[in-house]
């Protein structure tokens, strides 16, 4: 049916048949891994994002788009859970920013809306990569604005959007390897195509609980069968795309390698100078690039990649007083990625767009005061599932355990609530999985200027059991933010489990119901039998033989075998220290921790 403009109530009832046929279809994309093991959550994480941002709108619509936009955009943001549900909050965060003037929508505006939610999501990962969700995104927005000026009807423009964004999603095979490897498209753009979808479905008139029409994007692989279904990542393969692509790079080639971002304070200090946005963009040029520059009249916020630090520092200063300062040598990262396969996060985005959103700020029930007069120096949030792990956690001085893990990842209002129950000047948070680091940030984003929050990238278990034991409360922030990278960075992780379908990864080959040993969130092993698989990846994981190994025993594992496992290590690597603990988490039969 022919609609000429938007307006609040029919966004609310698109999104309400968006989220229906993600809903839906959930477990589909679920069951889309990169990696065959039985814990795949990109749809779980987006419907749960979804379902947060539609229970909002169900308290609070309005026949104004801009309110309900805007409605939308707190609901989905504390609702955030995983990478998937953080960049769909961050789609329709942009989206409510432009559309928050208006109270209806027309193709033109509607498609510059969905091309600012974009740029939005764009922005929140600090390294976008292609093949992603992202890509998808981006190119049915592109297509939208193209498309805006030839029609004035929305269903025909959203039409067009949907027929683009499952043609971007075939094709993210062609983008990153690991899909066309696997043969399957990417799990966090099917799961925006059923969003798509289910708006489309809604200005067409079609019933909610009509069938749905399927997105037929199964790609042949050489010696491949085609995938039955498009991939997410039990162990968080959207963190592990960026390792791909920068393997192909050698360190030397990153020319400008400090990532600085920060803030000029221009109400404070400064030499008077005035600011020309253009002069300070083409003086920081010279040594620099990946320059990001948002100013208004009390804040400019800055992001460059510099060879000289100090250089971008003494320009800065003329403009008034820095703060929250973030510099990380890219080289070191690069290093850290090819030598130990982990992908650190080097820092929070520090650039929401300007103004701060009120609406996100809006958060009644959420206490962010500490309850107490008296801080404490320091406070600890761990994301743990099972209660052996999380009684270790407890007992390293962590204040507030949330339960969770690859198959239900804390939202960001799960983060934000934690961090205001504790009464402690400064709050570290131990995601200990890369699909939750993203949630965990943003949480803290949330509480900028309120509360001093830290999280530490830790994307294991034994990442985050390392992390805190290298914490100090008799050190200074900073020599603990070190020491606890640092301690992350010293670690090996492996985790044994079984594969839930036939496949090949890196020339191994997989059959269904093999137990397979994951290092560094890299599978590494395959074998029929669960002992011959641990022992295949310790072998593995242990270098020198004199490293220090703790084994953390799943809810399902058998205390002999687990007796039987260290009494091997004990024989084949006497030199090694080898501590056995009941971790009691599910979908793992073992985690392994190899520190040297």
């Amino acid at each position: 049916m022919s609609k000429r403009s938007l307006n609040g109530t029919d966004f609310t009832a698109m999104v309400l048949a968006g989220a229906e046929q993600l809903q839906q279809h959930a477990e589909h994309v679920n069951s889309l891994n990169v990696f065959p093991v039985p814990d795949g959550d990109t749809g779980t994480n987006m419907n749960l994002t979804m379902s947060a941002g539609v229970a909002e709108l169900k308290r609070n619509n309005s026949d104004s788009i801009g309110h309900s936009a805007g409605v939308l955009s707190k609901g989905l943001l504390m609702g955030a859970r995983g990478n998937s549900g953080v960049i769909t909050s961050q789609l329709f965060r942009g989206f409510g920013r432009y559309a928050a003037s208006y109270t209806e929508l027309n193709t033109i505006q509607f498609a510059a809306a969905l091309q600012t939610g974009v740029d939005a999501a764009y922005k929140a990962v600090v390294k976008p990569v292609e093949g992603t969700i992202l890509t998808v995104a981006k190119e049915a927005a592109k297509h939208a604005v193209f498309y805006a000026r030839r029609t004035n009807d929305i269903t025909e423009l959203m039409e067009q959007v949907l027929l683009k964004a499952q043609e971007t999603l075939s094709q993210t095979p062609e983008m990153l390897p690991v899909l066309k490897q696997v043969g399957v498209v990417d799990s966090g753009g099917q799961g925006l195509v059923y969003i798509y979808d289910g708006f489309l479905r809604y200005l067409q008139g079609k019933s909610g609980h009509a069938e749905y029409a399927e997105v037929r994007q199964a790609v042949m692989v050489e010696h491949q069968e085609p995938a039955s279904a498009v991939l997410s990542s039990p162990s968080a393969v959207f963190a592990d795309r960026p390792e791909l692509a920068q393997s192909k790079i050698e360190t030397e080639d990153i020319e400008f390698l400090y990532d600085m971002e920060f803030f000029i304070n221009r109400q404070l200090g400064g030499s008077g100078a005035h600011f020309d946005e253009d002069q300070f963009r083409k003086a920081l040029s010279v040594n620099g690039d990946s320059i990001i520059i948002i100013a208004d009249d009390e804040l400019i916020k800055v992001h460059v990649h510099s060879k000289e630090p100090g250089e971008v520092l003494n320009l800065a200063l003329r403009f008034g007083e820095i703060t929250q300062i973030h510099i990380l040598n890219m080289r070191e990262q690069h290093r850290d990625l090819l030598t130990t396969g982990l992908d650190i996060d080097p820092m929070p985005d520090l650039f929401a767009e300007m103004p701060i959103d009120p609406v996100e700020h809006s958060r009644e029930q959420a206490p962010v005061t500490p309850p107490a007069d008296e801080l404490a120096p320091y406070g600890f949030i761990a994301v743990a599932s099972g209660q052996g792990i999380a009684d270790i956690f407890k007992s390293l001085g962590v204040d507030v355990v949330l339960s969770g893990g690859q198959t239900m990842n804390p939202s960001t209002e799960d983060f934000v609530n934690a961090i205001g129950s504790i009464s402690a000047q400064h709050v570290y948070i131990l995601p200990n999985n890369s699909n939750i680091v993203l949630a965990a940030q943003q949480a803290g984003e949330l509480l900028e200027g309120e509360r001093n929050v830290t999280v530490i990238p830790s994307k294991s278990i034994p990442q985050g059991i390392a992390a805190a034991f290298a914490f100090s409360e008799e050190e200074n922030q900073d020599t603990n933010t070190d020491n606890m990278m640092d301690a992350i960075a010293r670690i090996k992780s492996g985790q044994v489990t079984y594969s839930v379908r036939d496949t090949q990864i890196d020339n191994l080959e997989i059959k269904a119901g093999q137990y397979i040993g994951i290092e560094n969130s890299k599978i590494v092993t395959s074998a029929e039998g669960l002992l011959a698989s641990c022992k295949e990846l310790l072998s593995k994981m242990l270098v020198s033989g004199d490293e220090i190994v703790t084994i953390l025993a799943g809810e399902e594992t058998q205390t002999e075998m687990t007796a039987e496992l260290a009494d091997w290590l004990s024989e084949n690597y006497p030199d090694a220290e080898v501590e056995v603990h009941q971790g009691g988490q599910p979908v793992y039969y073992y985690i392994f921790s190899v520190e040297s």
